[in-house]
């Protein structure tokens, strides 16, 4: 049976933009890791680190991801400099969709109001938005929510300015620990996880499992 949600919302980085913080970790510690293998551990542990620092209190974006390149490098026994924050940071504007996602979208948002929660800033997302070319209902950021994915505050303030329920919107998403954990726990039935390889599928939290953004269409019958 077709899904017929009243809003379809997105996770923007990672399921819908290429978010490519390894690759920007790789090139800014390539002249002090050169051994593959602790390369991979030090994007491993930068991933961590950003979950972590997303838990709590809201704080910018610039300051989360700073802070957890300074903790990885201090764990790795790594030399941080100051130049690594400007550098990464300054990559995040020029992230592009994937090449599976423009046409979809624009094919979606003819029949549903298109909204995307993203862990961003209000003048960092405008670039994502431009990129993915459909047109959206509403865009929300943490900034603007003052928290953070997974925390349940930022699903929250999404559905108290929709003026909707976690039961009329479908939410998309290619990460459980960010997105789909919360989306199950507060009650968001309609789920699909674009599974883009970053986690592995959890049939527990009741997902529509779809390759990626052209297997959207078919969840809604269009």
């Amino acid at each position: 049976m077709a899904l017929r949600p009243k809003y379809i919302t997105f996770d923007c980085y990672g399921t819908l933009i290429n978010f490519d913080m390894a690759g920007s970790a790789r090139r800014i510690y390539a002249d002090r890791v050169t051994d593959p293998e602790a390369m991979d551990a030090v994007v491993r542990e930068f991933s961590a680190y950003r979950l972590d620092e997303v838990l709590g209190a809201w704080k910018p974006y610039r300051d989360v991801v700073e802070s957890a390149l300074q903790r990885t490098c201090k764990k790795l026994a790594i030399d941080y400099r100051d130049s690594d924050i400007e550098q990464l940071y300054a990559d995040i504007p020029g992230w592009r969709p994937w090449t599976d996602v423009v046409e979809p979208l624009k094919r979606v948002a003819e029949k549903f109001p298109l909204v995307i929660l993203s862990n961003s800033m209000v003048d960092l997302i405008p670039h994502a938005v431009k990129a993915l070319e459909a047109p959206f209902h509403a865009v929300y950021t943490a900034e603007q929510a003052q928290a953070y994915k997974p925390r349940m505050q930022a699903f929250e303030y999404m559905f108290d300015q929709l003026g909707c329920n976690p039961e009329d919107v479908l939410h998309c998403s290619s990460s459980f620990r960010y997105d789909q954990m919360t989306a199950y726990d507060m009650g968001i039935k309609m789920k699909a996880f674009v599974n883009r390889g970053h986690e592995p599928l959890n049939a527990y939290y009741e997902v529509n499992d779809i390759p990626d953004i052209s297997g959207l269409p078919g969840l809604l019958g269009l």
